[in-house]
């Protein structure tokens, strides 16, 4: 491990790339290289933003868009073309569960999570002209739920739909994002916003100025604070923050519960 320099509770931490040891299940993990720290969940432009729909405490209703032309696709193994992605995603979210589930910002609908290809092969059929399937999956806050749906690209409906508990796929940039908000928020966010000062000579306010990328946490007995005791049922995250065009911030010992919306800090043994 590289130089850490020690002053608060998120240190900072200096070089390109630090090993990390967690007392969850996440033993051994390296964070990324400083080149791509914002890619595979990182935060973008605009994520505080999206939060300004629902301040004046009116919850809109979901609208279903039908389903977009078919544009242009794939063939066969083909990755999905973004036409295709944006069409099983549209074809996905029905009216009912646009209106009944809840995405990481307490708002109406489910968080949207992955688009993948279903590969011909699995079912059972190969070529150019076979079907194309998609498995678009989302989670919902409401009730803890992984939600996977299988669409047909070709004609335009949900083939499958299947829901599991306990399921923490990796984390959506909307939810590292969130995380971000909630830590910078909450008290315990005051060592890393001091670090950013230190780092930047600038005030943290936003997941915006923040390069993000996180894991998913999950509880061991004895390892955490009750607090975190349902996280594994609950949707988990340790953040491993960047300042843009600079080092990275250690908040490993910080876990948010994107469920509770409540942000903890692991026992110290």
């Amino acid at each position: 491990m590289r130089n850490i320099v020690h002053r608060h509770l998120g240190k900072v931490v200096a070089g390109a790339a630090v090993a990390v040891a967690g007392t969850a299940v996440m033993v051994g993990i390296t964070l990324p290289g400083t080149a791509g720290a914002d890619e595979s969940g990182g935060s973008g432009a605009g994520t505080a933003s999206a939060r300004q729909a629902g301040q004046d405490g009116a919850v809109q209703p979901g609208v279903v868009q039908q389903a977009p032309a078919q544009g242009d696709r794939g063939r066969g193994s083909d990755p999905l073309t973004d036409d295709e992605i944006k069409r099983a995603e549209q074809i996905a979210a029905n009216r009912q569960l646009l209106n009944s589930a809840q995405n990481v910002e307490g708002d109406r609908g489910p968080q949207r999570l992955t688009v993948d290809l279903v590969d011909p092969e699995d079912d059972g059929t190969d070529g150019a002209n076979a079907p194309r399937r998609a498995d678009v999956t989302f989670y919902d806050y409401k009730n803890d739920t992984l939600v996977t749906k299988t669409v047909d690209l070709d004609t335009g409906k949900v083939e499958q739909t299947g829901t599991q508990h306990g399921v923490q796929p990796p984390l959506a940039r909307a939810e590292n994002a969130e995380a971000a908000r909630l830590l910078i928020a909450d008290p315990l966010g005051a060592g890393l916003k001091a670090d950013y000062k230190d780092a930047t000579g600038k005030e943290l306010t936003s997941p915006d100025q923040l390069l993000l990328n996180g894991a998913v946490y999950r509880a061991t007995p004895g390892a955490q604070p009750a607090v975190l005791d349902k996280c594994g049922e609950h949707r988990c995250v340790r953040l491993f923050p960047k300042v843009v065009n600079g080092p990275w911030i250690d908040a490993r010992s910080l876990i948010v519960d994107l469920s509770a919306g409540k942000v903890a800090q692991l026992d110290r043994h």
